[in-house]
């Protein structure tokens, strides 16, 4: 009998398997948010995460109005965020040059993405507002997330479980190496 087969106290057996990922415990619950939250940029992971070395920021690349980061908790390999360094929530907040940056790096970011992983589509969003889907809704970001034929596929789908298929710092390096300078 496996692990799927059995009862538990929890409950009925659903004959699903389990790829734990209990790293994402601390996202979900909230226990490594701050204690003042994100509103205030002395608690926000991405006015925070320019200043930290590059092997633990995961940042891609810098710009004068904006950088680059890869998503601690990525939808698909390779989800980016194109971050304003200044902390602002809504997209009518940036300026223009910050506005036109964050266009230029979102495009060169699925330049990069296509290099590397040969990305076939792309989702492109921000989600403005808590109520909106925002984790982090003090600190305006736009993904970049990579799409593939297939990537919906049985593990998702079906099997409830996302396969990223490489480490972060890996990623991110290949991200740095392929980025223009």
């Amino acid at each position: 009998m496996t692990g799927a087969d059995e009862h538990t106290d929890e409950g009925m057996a659903d004959s699903l398997d389990r790829l734990w990922t209990p790293h994402r415990m601390t996202y979900i619950s909230g226990e490594d948010r701050p204690e003042g939250g994100y509103e205030k940029p002395s608690g926000c992971p991405f006015c925070l995460a320019p200043g930290r070395p590059p092997e633990e920021s995961l940042v891609v690349a810098r710009g004068g109005h904006v950088f680059v980061v890869l998503n601690l908790y990525p939808y698909n390999p390779g989800h980016l965020l194109v971050c304003p360094y200044r902390h602002v929530a809504d997209y009518t907040d940036l300026d223009g040059p910050e506005t036109a940056e964050l266009a230029s790096f979102t495009q060169t970011a699925m330049r990069v993405i296509r290099k590397v992983s040969n990305a076939h589509g792309f989702n492109l969003g921000m989600n403005q507002g808590g109520v909106a889907g925002a984790g982090i809704a003090a600190h305006l970001h736009q993904h970049v997330v990579p799409r593939w034929g297939g990537d919906a596929n049985f593990m998702p789908v079906i099997g409830r479980t996302k396969v990223l298929p490489q480490l972060l710092g890996d990623t991110r390096d290949l991200f740095v190496r392929a980025w223009p300078s």
